[in-house]
């Protein structure tokens, strides 16, 4: 699989082509936190900075993944990164971020498994996280892993102003 190095904000791999052994999930390192960085202003409006994931990553309650491409001969690439904290036993999911260009291709469905299945070996009773009302692709991701919409934050979101979907997965086995 070649990346086209000639522009690095866009890729010249279409999801399609992506063998699933060629994605690593993996915890997330302070060494990580500039692509990890390329994955937030590509997918949120008001992307977290490099402070907060430095800090984030210091806390005992924060557990990190990110999604690598291991391309041939080119190391490897984070396409996806996402992140829980456990709040007393309840799993607070901050974020599910994938590449433009990789996405639909299973990478999310990936990492939240793992992040679920690692929280739940910690203790992890219960999981919450809040999306964006309109963004169809993410609530039917969280659906397939049980999550249930049970409350809205109007206009939780800025840029643009939106509805945020709080959902639930709750006594999580």
């Amino acid at each position: 699989m070649q990346i086209d190095k000639h522009n690095e904000q866009t890729f010249a791999i279409r999801h399609a082509a992506i063998d699933p052994a060629q994605i690593r999930i993996r915890r997330m390192t302070r060494e990580d936190i500039e692509q990890v960085l390329e994955v937030e202003r590509a997918s949120f409006s008001q992307p977290w900075s490099a402070d907060v994931y430095s800090a984030t990553l210091l806390l005992p309650y924060a557990h990190y993944y990110v999604a690598e491409l291991l391309t041939d001969g080119a190391g490897a690439r984070i396409i996806g990164e996402c992140g829980v904290r456990d709040i007393f036993g309840e799993g607070e999911i901050t974020n599910v971020a994938v590449l433009p260009s990789f996405r639909g291709a299973g990478v999310a469905g990936r990492m939240l498994g793992t992040l679920l299945e690692e929280s739940l070996e910690k203790g992890m009773q219960a999981f919450t996280l809040e999306v964006r009302a309109g963004n169809r692709p993410a609530i039917a991701l969280y659906e397939k892993f049980g999550f249930q919409t049970e409350g809205v934050r109007e206009g939780f979101y800025e840029e643009p102003v939106e509805d945020a979907l709080i959902m639930w997965r709750r006594n999580a086995q």
